[in-house]
């Protein structure tokens, strides 16, 4: 495998070649981005595959380890155990819009939704980035979904941007990060991919570690910050080309908080800490003439494997959304890039 450009080696797992969830074969990420003076917000789309999600269902999972959120399309998820649309992550007022936007979406690329057949579920996800961007004011809708689930492409940048843009991690600059982790199973070689949208942890700083070293204690002696409560929130999602079924991809979803907890969280009361997670491996077909269907499965006796990768990618993917962006002056105060913090962590980056 050839050498990938990393911040920090978390784990002992390899990465794919791009070391983000695009590494899963098929996965697509766009984003729409917001930056002016009073606005730092914007839209991210995860397309499981470039087909038609309707017609062509993923297996899926979700969990809601800390459910301070108002996220859509889950509870179909739980229930059925498929994704039938892109996955759209923005902030908290623009879910509403953000989901007509991608009803509409899938109802002008699927005319039988609604007249032969029964609705569809949109699955939007969401952080508050009411901090450094006007969130009162609602931006989006039908355009800008058609925008950013056209922009999606097999790479993408990370950080300050799409549905990051406005997001604070720990006190510092969050946003959008990813990871991936290269894994085998009797001699057969799978990807876990994970990307994050970060926006947890108390405001002082004091909870961060960075790959086992825990920094937050030297940023917080710095800043002298105030002990405030943590009441960001996380969306974590998960794709993999094992062949998992529901059940064990809402297994895979759960090990997303051991991932975040590396970082110091504790899940804070007003944080709203909520994982999906998918498999390209088996698709369920919307009109299948088939009263029955075959799909491969892989026994659990193999699945620690997709955990631990779930786990390493998640951790890694945090540490890139806080890498990858700058400091930004928003709408009611600044966010600080960690990377003004170097010298505590410098010698634990990857020179290459």
């Amino acid at each position: 495998m050839k050498d990938v450009k990393r911040f920090v080696k978390v784990g002992d797992l390899p990465t794919g070649e791009k070391n983000n969830i695009c590494d899963v074969p098929g996965v697509k990420v766009g984003h729409y981005t917001l930056n002016n003076e009073t606005h730092h917000t914007g839209l991210t789309a995860i397309l499981p595959h470039d087909g038609n999600m309707f017609r062509k269902k993923v297996e899926g999972g979700s969990f809601a380890f800390n459910g301070f959120g108002k996220s859509v399309g889950l509870m179909q998820i739980d229930e059925l155990g498929t994704i039938e649309t892109p996955i759209i992550l923005t902030n908290t007022l623009n879910v509403g819009g953000v989901s007509d936007g991608l009803v509409k979406y899938m109802l002008a690329n699927n005319k039988e939704i609604c007249t032969i057949c029964g609705t569809v579920n949109p699955v939007v996800m969401e952080c508050n980035d009411g901090k450094l961007n006007n969130i009162r004011e609602i931006l989006f809708g039908e355009k800008e979904v058609l925008n950013v689930i056209a922009s999606a492409n097999d790479d993408f940048i990370q950080g300050s941007v799409g549905a990051g843009a406005g997001m604070i991690c720990n006190g510092l600059k969050g946003g959008i990060g990813s990871s991936s982790r290269k894994i085998t199973i009797n001699t057969k070689d799978y990807t876990v991919g994970v990307l994050v949208n970060s926006n947890f942890g108390p405001s002082n700083s004091k909870a961060l570690i960075f790959n086992g070293r825990p920094i937050g204690e030297d940023i917080y002696r710095i800043n002298q910050s105030k002990n405030e409560y943590d009441k960001g929130s996380i969306i974590v999602v998960v794709a993999t080309d094992v062949p998992l079924d529901s059940r064990q991809l809402r297994r895979v979803a759960k090990r997303a908080a051991l991932g975040i907890a590396r970082t110091g969280s504790y899940a804070g009361n007003g944080s709203g800490d909520v994982f999906v997670s998918f498999s390209t491996a088996n698709i369920t077909n919307h009109f299948e003439e088939n009263s029955t269907r075959q799909i491969e499965v892989l026994k659990d006796d193999y699945i620690e494997k997709v955990f631990k990768a779930t786990v390493l990618a998640t951790e890694e993917a945090i540490l890139n959304s806080m890498l990858f962006s700058p400091t930004v002056k928003g709408y009611l105060g600044e966010a600080k890039s960690i990377n003004e913090y170097r010298e505590l962590f410098e010698d634990m980056l990857i020179n290459e």
